[in-house]
């Protein structure tokens, strides 16, 4: 049986949990998210025990990989609607800085015009420090979407290896490079 797969997940007191046909519906304090999952995976909730579990239908490859991930898939959206996921962001550059205006989230990286970026549903930006380095802080429930708006926002200006200038992850390492040395050369 898969590791990961068989494991029960515990539900806390405070988190709704509904099955219907091949969906769990999960809704808790941060928010509310549902997951479709495989026909041939099995998902049962347990209201006395508030327990959800697991299981496959075949000890096939495939549905080995399936029983792991859907497990994995569901005990995400748990954590994420009581606790919530957040990815920590740093930019870093001479006059490069971030603020929130309205449902955007504006950018200036040097270009020849601020970046603007619509910051989706159930997303949340908070700014700790607007200026070199700003700060910004990318939270919400599904922690598929934080995870990818931070890569959106890291992909418009990615860290360079000379000067480290850019977009990164906070505690990120970019390998630098060493620049032109210059030389007197006698010729």
């Amino acid at each position: 049986m898969s590791r990961i797969g068989r494991q029960t997940i515990k539900v806390p007191s405070d988190v709704k949990v509904t099955i219907s046909g091949n969906i769990v519906n999960i809704e808790g304090p941060k928010g509310k998210l549902n997951q479709p999952f495989h026909p041939d995976i099995t998902v049962e909730y347990n209201q006395q025990d508030k327990q959800i579990l697991v299981k496959r239908s075949s000890d096939e490859k495939y549905y080995k990989a399936l029983h792991g991930l859907t497990r994995a898939l569901i005990s995400n959206m748990v954590l994420g609607v009581t606790k919530g996921y957040s990815k920590n962001l740093e930019i870093v550059g001479l006059g490069y800085n971030a603020k929130v205006q309205g449902k955007d989230l504006v950018l200036s990286l040097g270009y020849t015009h601020p970046v603007t970026m619509e910051v989706p549903k159930g997303i949340k930006v908070d700014i700790t420090n607007p200026t070199n380095p700003a700060k910004l802080t990318i939270s919400g429930p599904d922690k598929q979407m934080v995870g990818q708006f931070s890569a959106v926002i890291r992909e418009v200006k990615p860290p360079e290896p000379y000067k480290g200038m850019g977009i990164k992850y906070e505690g990120e390492v970019i390998r630098r490079k060493a620049g032109k040395a210059f030389t007197s050369g006698a010729a």
